[in-house]
């Protein structure tokens, strides 16, 4: 049985044929592609930002006139997600572009749904179904790396706090085992409380009021998203901060590099995950179905973050532009997910698209760089029967400044 793409190059083909398409472009379409967005856990700032950076891409030419997008939010359970994805896919979908809420139980609906002539595109977080392409960035390091820097910080010793994402989802899991292949290997660091956060900053200061009133002498947090409310909960008890290792957050940077923050303690790197991974996914996705790419790799790498205090810079703009990699706290909430702009692979967004998932005006979508980066197996994450690189979780942004 052909399916709906198939038939859409066929019936492109036949008007050819006949002389009726000689004058348009070769992506023209009898009818728009129908590309499902599906999220799964929903109610952050970083959620937010990657489904509108998506939904700006697709209201941008010559995109909006090629796509009929429509989004699906099931939430953290995964028979939600699965539902989702059936009715998707029942409903004649060319393509599903998703936050996957499990590496692994989405995956013989998948295979239903590619079987079907489906594509899968799974950003940030990843699913093993080898049909499915993911678009990610977990294979950076982001756990080991900043969980190296936070040692280093405290001289190889202290205690600390683990502020993770959400339970049972692939991003959480790789990010703590990362950092736990590194803060097991130095005796005088304590995990005395660890967490789930849901990477938002509310839950992450409410849970992390609850550890401090348990742990008053945490000498260091290791945070996934969510790190700015770490340090509000500290600022709440007092005029004491702590190290704290996280994220993107617009917060975060403003916080990391304020003085007057750095007098009372804090000190840090921000990396993590970057709400760009959707738009770039999206944007592979667009140029696979419109035959402008033949992808090969099914893991697909994208670049860490890594900004350190002394490089952050304010954005005079609403874009990345020289060198900038935050906004005026008059801009932006401190919420904001900065590593949503990527001036490479998004220079067609702004800060606004980002926020309320509008298109630039008089911007057009420009394509990719040629080549793309494979990732490195990660078993149980993004592949099945596969073998890890042997030095899968060691550190590389940093290097280890104090004997373990």
């Amino acid at each position: 049985m052909l399916n709906k793409t198939m038939k859409m190059t066929l019936a492109a083909v036949s008007l050819l044929a006949t002389g009726t398409m000689l004058a348009q472009p070769a992506v023209a379409q009898d009818k728009k592609f129908k590309i499902y967005l599906s999220l799964s856990y929903s109610g952050n700032a970083w959620q937010s930002e990657t489904a509108n950076i998506v939904k700006a891409l697709a209201a941008t030419p010559p995109y909006k006139d090629m796509v009929e997008l429509k989004e699906v939010i099931s939430g953290t359970d995964p028979q939600a997600q699965i539902s989702a994805y059936e009715s998707m896919v029942d409903d004649g979908a060319d393509g599903i572009i998703s936050f996957p809420i499990s590496s692994t139980a989405l995956n013989r609906t998948i295979k239903r749904g590619c079987d079907q002539g489906v594509l899968f595109f799974m950003y940030d977080a990843t699913v093993t179904e080898k049909c499915a392409y993911n678009v990610s960035y977990l294979t950076t390091g982001f756990g080991e790396n900043t969980a190296q820097a936070l040692v280093n910080i405290l001289g190889g010793k202290g205690n600390i706090f683990l502020s993770r994402g959400v339970p049972g989802n692939s991003v959480d899991k790789h990010h703590t085992d990362g950092a736990m292949s590194v803060f097991n290997k130095y005796p005088g660091i304590k995990v005395v409380a660890e967490y789930y956060s849901f990477w938002d900053d509310r839950t992450t200061q409410q849970e992390t009021a609850k550890a401090l009133a348990a742990h008053p002498d945490v000498d260091g947090i290791w945070s996934q998203a969510g790190e700015y409310g770490a340090i509000q909960a500290l600022l709440d008890r007092g005029d004491k901060l702590v190290p704290v290792t996280g994220e993107n957050s617009n917060g975060f940077r403003l916080a990391l590099s304020n003085p007057a923050m750095q007098a009372k303690g804090l000190k840090g790197v921000s990396s993590g995950s970057p709400p760009a991974t959707s738009g770039y996914a999206f944007k592979l996705m667009m140029e696979v179905l419109t035959k402008k790419r033949d992808l090969k790799p099914m893991n697909i790498e994208y670049p860490l973050p890594w900004v350190l205090a002394e490089n952050i810079k304010v954005c005079e703009g609403d874009r990345f532009e020289n060198g900038c990699n935050a906004f005026p706290e008059s801009k932006v909430p401190s919420s904001f997910v900065t590593e949503v702009l990527d001036p490479v692979m998004l220079p067609e967004l702004s800060m606004k698209s980002a926020i309320d998932g509008t298109a630039v005006d008089g911007a057009t979508i420009q394509p990719l760089p040629k080549e793309v980066k494979e990732a490195a197996n990660a078993p149980g994450i993004n592949c099945e029967k596969c073998d890890a690189p042997t030095d899968a979780y060691k550190p590389y942004k940093i290097e280890p400044i104090v004997a373990n």
